[in-house]
């Protein structure tokens, strides 16, 4: 549960350093730029302690990359429809059902 609330946070972050600044188009790129890689170091903060807890508590490379994967695209969905106001159409629905079937298969023994 520590790993996928650290992942969450993380990726807060990340999808605020990666896309937030679409709303600013008039804002220099270079300034932008600095911003992000601003907003991109609390991201590593959780990220880097999120993998090594992780991996203490038994899951391998693959299953932290899947786990971080489908939290990344729940943070984004909720970001592009809430901050971006971008809609959410129903071919993404399936694209995500689709990568919640990997998930399942990810895990499976």
């Amino acid at each position: 549960m520590r790993t996928v609330l650290l992942l969450l946070i993380s990726n807060t972050f990340m999808t605020f350093a990666w896309y937030g600044h679409l709303k600013y188009q008039g804002v220099a790129l270079w300034k932008v730029i600095l911003i992000s890689w601003g907003i991109a170091f609390f991201e590593y903060c959780f990220m880097v302690p999120a993998n090594r807890f992780g991996a203490q508590e038994g899951f391998t490379g693959f299953q932290l990359k899947t786990i971080q994967e489908i939290i990344t695209l729940t943070v984004f969905a909720l970001f592009a429809i809430f901050y971006l106001k971008e809609p959410f159409r129903w071919n993404y629905l399936v694209s995500f059902a689709f990568i919640l079937g990997a998930v399942y298969f990810m895990f499976k023994k």
